[in-house]
Formats: C-alpha cells, structure tokens, sequence
C-alpha cells in the first residue's frame, strides 16, 4: 500500500479530532452568542483547520467560495446562477484534478474541494429554488429566502464538521444550527456528548479493524506475479476479502465524524417511539451496510449525504427527460467525472449502473414468482443468504478494483486474470432474466405487470 492511501484515515482522522474541541468551544462559549459571532468562529476554525492540513493551496477553496458567493449576488435567483456555479465550481475541481493527478491516492487540496463543490453548488440550486413556485417538501427545507452574507457563505463552507470528508448539509441546516434551533433541549446546547461519543468509539472500531487488516490485503498485490499465478478461485475471493476490508477506510471516516453531533447539526428531531435523533448527518448505516446480502442495500447505507445530494440536485431534477433511465446514467456519470478523472471511476460507475438494474429485476423475478418466494421464506433461507452474502461482495469488490487502481493498465490485468467474470455473470442475468420470468411467473401476473 502507498504511503499516501496509508495516511488516508489517519489524516481525516487528525482533522475530525480537531473537530471535536471546535466543538466543544462551540457549546461553551459560543452557543448563545450571535449569529455573526459564531459564523466568525466558524470561519476562523475551519480556515485555520484547511491552512494547516494544505498550508497555502487554501486559495482554491477560498477563491471558489468568493466566486459563489459573487455569483448569487451579482445574477440573483436565476438560472444562469445555478449554470454558471456548476459549470465553474466542477471546471475548477476537474482541472485540479487534471493538473495534480497521479497513479496513487494523493493527500491534496482536491480532496475537501470535492466536497465543496457539491457544497456550493448546491448552495446555488437553494438561492434559486427560493424564488420558485411550486416547491415539494424536500425543496421547502433547503431553499433559501435571501442571499446570504460572505461571512455566512464562509462559515458554512468551512465549518469544522463537514469541511474535508463531509457530510453534505444545507445552508438552512446550518443557519438552524446557529439559531440554536438545533437542540433538544431548547435554548441550552444539545445533549449529544453521549451520542457523540458512541458514533466516535464505533468510527475508531472500524480504523481499528481497517489498520489491523489492511497491510493483509494490499492494492499492489494484484499487480504481481504471485497474484497472477493463484488459482482462480483464490483470485476471487482475494477481491472478496480486500473490498471488506478496503471500504473500511471510508467507513471509519464518516463514522468517526461525531463532531457534527457533537455541535448539534445531527440533530433529527424525534423518533416514532419520542426518542431524540442525531442521525441528520450520519453518512454510513453501520449495521444495514454489514449485514445486507443486497448491492443497493449496500449503497443506501454508504455514504448517504452525497448520494442524497445528487439524487436531488441531479437525478430528480432530470425529469424532465421523461426517462428515469437515462436520469440514473447521467447521476452515476456525474458522480463518476465528481470522483476524478481517471478511467476506472467510469468503469466503476457503469458497473454499478449494470448491477443495480439486473438486481433490481431479479428482486422482481423472486417478488412475481411463488416458487420463488416460499423458496426465499423457507428454512434454507439462510443458507441462501450466505450464498447472497459470497456473491454480493465478490461482485461488490469487482467494480471497486478498477475504482481504486485508478488506470487502465493496472485495472484491466486484474479483470484479465479473472477473465472478466463479472461482466459475463450479470450480462449473463440480464439476458437469462427474462426467459426465467416466462418460466417462473404465472402468466396473469406478467399480464398485470404489462398493463402497469
């Protein structure tokens, strides 16, 4: 493993601690302060937490943050403004990538100004919505009935909480959280120390784990010619075992990341049994992600603030397309381009594309199908989730392979020496799925399913 990927949860880690007194001086002695005091706090912790992780190249982010903010107050609530902030705000962050590139996971300055990037340009899609009509409920919460000022712009951006690995949250979040609305406890700072902390121990856990195994299970190994001459099956599961343990880095991260707890802004509201809830801001579902035998199950439970963020900023707002299809494609391209510019982000992103619609109709074929359905209820339902579980993250593993070897030499030798088995598996289904669905389903059911 490079020194660079090694650093990686430790570096975020470094931040989140610093997170964490920013907190805490936050509940002391700023809760009941002002609101241009605490947006100054804010500003003034977060820029001096990105001076010392990237020293001078501070300037990007700040220079992107100006720009957006000049942009909402020079051409208003127009559609221009949302074009031109995200046409600028990904022309800045791919030519940062272009620019500093290499063939390894690097500590830059493009790493928080990812996360900016959706940050404000999603502050340009609020401003706008603010001045239409009609809105649906989502729309309601986030958009914006004024421009905000340079101050608020900055302390949003940089809040200590969500400044390197996010989470995504809106700037009506964040102007609550500087209210003090963001309590359960009016008036008086959150009682969230404890939860807090429990979300820190559970991320500490997870950089635990991923530490203790990760030296086991390193990237390089799949460029060698030990790896080369393991049997196929070893190959496999060699995949299977190293995706467990390599997506435990960015578990640890977002879990880790108690501080936005901590100040208040996870604060949910409450539950339906009256408990208070601090998961606004949780971008992992710890136990759904470990224990799902389903692929989309596994992407609803990871890193959910940014998949919310271009469901709808990206997704919802294509249909006008007429094509939920081509919606998805477009949102998982996006996402593909927001990672970075190498070919195995564009792999990845189109297997899970290939995956999630061939499982999306087998879910179909199990759910229209009764010898399928008494077969998923019966005793061996168990045995059948462990077979889930094999074939889940085997192929959970494949498109992460081309993700984190990043270029199309090292990417297509290791899919190469497993001949392209993931390809042919779900091309396979995809092709077999519908002659199945003759077969297994009842005829009245497929006519129904023709008529919807």
């Amino acid at each position: 493993v490079t020194s660079q990927l090694k650093r990686f949860p430790y570096s975020t880690m470094g931040l989140s601690d610093f997170g964490y007194p920013c907190a805490l001086l936050y509940r002391q002695f700023f809760f009941h302060q002002p609101p241009t005091v605490i947006h100054l706090y804010h500003a003034i912790s977060g820029l001096s937490l990105a001076a010392f992780n990237f020293g001078t190249q501070l300037y990007h982010s700040a220079l992107c943050v100006l720009v957006q903010f000049l942009m909402m107050r020079l051409m208003g609530r127009t559609i221009t403004t949302v074009l031109s902030s995200f046409i600028f705000q990904m022309a800045y962050l791919l030519s940062g990538y272009y620019y500093t590139a290499t063939e390894e996971y690097d500590i830059k300055w493009t790493m928080p100004q990812c996360v900016l990037a959706l940050k404000l340009i999603g502050l340009s899609f609020d401003y706008y919505d603010g001045g239409q009509e009609p809105l649906n409920e989502e729309q309601k919460r986030s958009a914006l009935a004024n421009v905000p000022s340079l101050l608020e712009v900055i302390g949003f951006s940089y809040f200590y909480g969500g400044f390197l690995v996010g989470p995504q949250f809106t700037l009506r979040s964040y102007q609550r959280l500087v209210k003090g609305e963001l309590t359960d406890c009016p008036g008086q700072p959150p009682n969230s120390v404890i939860p807090a902390m429990k979300r820190f121990s559970l991320g500490l856990l997870c950089l635990v784990i991923y530490a203790i195994f990760s030296p086991h299970y390193p990237d390089s190994y799949y460029l060698t010619d030990e790896y080369d001459a393991q049997p196929f099956w070893y190959r496999c599961v060699f995949i299977l075992l190293w995706a467990k343990v390599i997506l435990y880095k960015y578990v640890s991260c977002w879990v880790i990341e108690g501080v936005c707890i901590l100040s208040g802004l996870g604060y949910n509201g409450l539950g339906q049994n009256g408990e208070h809830q601090w998961d606004a801001c949780a971008n992992m579902k710890v136990w759904t992600f470990e224990t799902t035998p389903l692929f989309t199950g596994t992407i609803a439970s990871f890193n959910i603030n940014t998949n919310a963020w271009v469901a709808r900023h990206v997704f919802k707002r294509l249909k006008f397309l007429g094509n939920k299809l081509l919606s998805q494609v477009t949102a998982l391209a996006f996402l593909a381009i927001w990672h970075g510019t190498h070919s195995g982000y564009l792999l990845c992103f189109s297997m899970e594309f290939i995956i999630v619609n061939v499982e999306r109709q087998a879910q179909a074929l199990v759910r229209d199908s009764p010898l399928l359905t008494r077969l998923a209820n019966s005793p061996l339902y168990p045995l059948i989730y462990l077979v889930q579980q094999f074939i889940h993250w085997l192929f959970m593993g494949y498109p992460l392979v081309p993700f984190c070897l990043f270029t199309y030499d090292k990417w297509l030798r290791v899919y190469s020496s497993i001949y392209f088995c993931g390809h042919i598996f779900f091309f396979t289904l995809y092709l077999v799925i519908p002659y199945l669905r003759k077969v297994l389903v009842p005829r009245k059911e497929r006519s129904e399913k023709k008529e919807d």
